[in-house]
């Protein structure tokens, strides 16, 4: 959510940044923040008008029934009555009008960086580096779930009997390198000087609608029925949630987060859940960095954040590409943001979003009220997410780029201590 005084100040900059995210439709919401504005201010102007002179004429009533002026009396009585309706009008009238106003604001988009790329949807988000060589080898790389169930590794049809599509059941060796890197990447962010968290799985709904749109949480959010929660689509929700309402201090700044989670995520949209394959499920597992730093700093975090990742895959033998989102690709809350893409040698082209790095600047912390304070002022943070790894998709490109011809699955360096020294994983006799 943006600062309203910006609206109220430079309405045609958030209308050209509407414009500039293909958002058309909510033009009009500016010009209707600024009337709401205008009548929540005149209601608050008539309240305190009400108010003083309630104040006023409440001290004279006493005089006047001391002065044995009882007409009198009772007629300011009346008055101070009819003040006391007003101002309950005027105040239910405020808060309906306040939460249309609030509803408008939080439909906004956030202002976007200066320099993210123009475009409708993601066909037009540009590619910004490259790390590690894209090879296609002299043999022909199976689809991704031919690879793990000749490891022996992936139950989907037992899956579908006891869950539906969408779900899966990891085995053996394929279970065991899942963890492990679950596992390397928490020691690899520790590593780098951030803060290992578990937070909740569920989050109520003042903080799933402080850390997202409203489009996404439709398209995401399971809610639990009968009850005020949702199970959490990333941990990142949990994670910022648990600064909400809070004032932190400057010298505390800023706080680096490493957080595990399950995510659970109901993919409603175009692309669908697939029938044979992990790439997109509803449940899945995964590592996630947060940050949260005085506004000064985000830019330079975001771009620490993405390089942390781009190392991290570099570590795993995945050849990847950063592309920056383009303006039509970007979440509402969001100022920037890049995906990294792993390279795929049976497709021969850059192909599975390994993560996400976003920057939100003050959105959710002015949503959910997160703020620090300097020796001169309080001021919001602003918050920060990347994805640190996401099996079981991530596995799709491991598998790919790690895969020999014999079938066996090489396991990098890395990895081998959370195996139990095994260098790799080979196919099962049948």
């Amino acid at each position: 959510m943006i600062d309203i005084n910006l609206i109220r100040t430079n309405p045609e900059l958030v209308k050209n940044n509407i414009k500039k995210k293909f958002q058309d439709q909510k033009l009009e919401y500016v010009d209707k923040v600024l009337i709401l504005d205008e009548k929540i201010k005149a209601l608050k102007k008539e309240g305190d008008d009400l108010r003083a002179s309630r104040n006023s004429l409440s001290s004279q009533i006493g005089l006047l029934m001391r002065d044995k002026k009882l007409d009198e009396a009772n007629k300011i009585k009346a008055q101070v009555v009819a003040n006391n309706q007003r101002i309950e009008a005027i105040e239910e009238e405020e808060g309906k009008l306040s939460q249309e106003l609030k509803t408008y604001m939080m439909s906004i988009p956030n202002i976007i960086a200066d320099d993210v790329p123009i475009g409708k949807d993601d066909s037009e988000n540009v590619q910004r580096l490259t790390v590690g060589e894209a090879k296609v080898p002299n043999f022909e790389i199976p689809y991704h779930a031919d690879i793990l169930e000749s490891l022996n590794g992936l139950d989907l049809d037992s899956a579908r009997r006891t869950s539906g599509n969408g779900f899966y059941y990891l085995t053996g060796d394929i279970a065991r390198l899942h963890s492990s890197i679950l596992s390397y990447a928490r020691d690899f962010m520790i590593n780098k000087g951030f803060t290992y968290c578990i937070p909740p799985f569920m989050i109520r709904s003042d903080v799933v609608n402080g850390v997202m749109s409203f489009d996404e949480m439709e398209n995401m959010m399971y809610k639990i029925e009968g009850e005020d929660l949702y199970l959490i689509g990333t941990s990142e929700h949990s994670m910022i949630g648990r600064f909400k309402n809070t004032t932190l201090k400057e010298d505390n700044l800023p706080l680096l987060l490493t957080s595990y989670s399950p995510c659970f995520r109901k993919e409603v949209g175009a692309h669908g859940i697939e029938e044979r394959g992990i790439y997109r499920v509803h449940q899945f597992e995964k590592q996630e960095m947060i940050v949260i730093c005085k506004p000064e700093d985000s830019m330079m975090w975001y771009n620490k954040m993405w390089q942390i990742s781009s190392e991290f895959f570099a570590t795993l033998d995945i050849p990847h590409e950063v592309m920056e989102c383009c303006s039509g690709d970007l979440a509402d809350l969001k100022v920037k943001s890049c995906d990294i893409n792993a390279w795929s040698p049976r497709q021969k082209r850059y192909f599975g979003e390994l993560g996400s790095c976003s920057n939100l600047s003050d959105a959710q912390a002015r949503r959910l009220g997160i703020k620090f304070k300097t020796d001169k002022e309080t001021k919001f943070v602003h918050t920060l997410n990347n994805t640190v790894v996401a099996p079981p998709r991530m596995l799709i490109a491991f598998l790919e780029n790690n895969l020999n011809e014999d079938g066996s699955v090489n396991i990098p360096a890395v990895l081998r201590p959370y195996m139990g020294g095994q260098d790799k994983i080979c196919p099962k006799k049948k």
